[in-house]
């Protein structure tokens, strides 16, 4: 007569788990650089127009392309992992380097002839303007009072 045994499906987990550690270990790189990077961004509206933010840190200004093209805003850069220190002698690498693209898609609203952008302290910032038909108009109504 045979004996039954309980099936537990975790029971080689840890030993997978170990495993999988030692690939990314032994890749000399952690598994973030095998991600796609896509900057943060920030994107609100004022009044007068729209303003969108990246985090784009240790780029060089040269290395970055903002474009507008059929009512979309692209942005395209590169961030560069640094040769000055020997990849042998990294210890953690966590950041993600490499090429990057977003796309944003603006509305009719936005004046693209006026767009402005400035890049500081590792921020792309995106001044994207509303047309003045686009804005909000208060109108003064004049009301008569009738008197009888």
């Amino acid at each position: 007569m045979s004996s039954i045994t309980r099936w537990d499906p975790f029971h080689n987990l840890a030993a997978l788990q170990d495993q999988v550690n030692r690939l990314f270990q032994s890749s000399g790189r952690s598994e973030q650089s095998m991600t796609t990077w896509a900057p943060a961004v920030d994107i609100y509206e004022t009044e007068n127009e729209l303003v969108l933010k990246a985090d784009l840190p240790d780029i060089s200004d040269k290395d970055l392309d903002v474009r507008i093209e059929n009512n979309m805003l692209t942005i395209c850069g590169e961030r560069k992992f640094e040769q000055k220190v020997n990849e042998d002698n990294y210890l953690r690498v966590e950041r993600t380097y490499g090429s990057f693209s977003r796309s944003f898609s603006l509305p009719s609203t936005v004046n693209s002839e006026a767009i402005k952008a400035e890049y500081k302290n590792g921020v792309l910032t995106i001044e994207l303007p509303k047309r003045a038909e686009s804005k909000p108009k208060q109108v003064k109504v004049n009301v008569a009072a009738n008197n009888n």
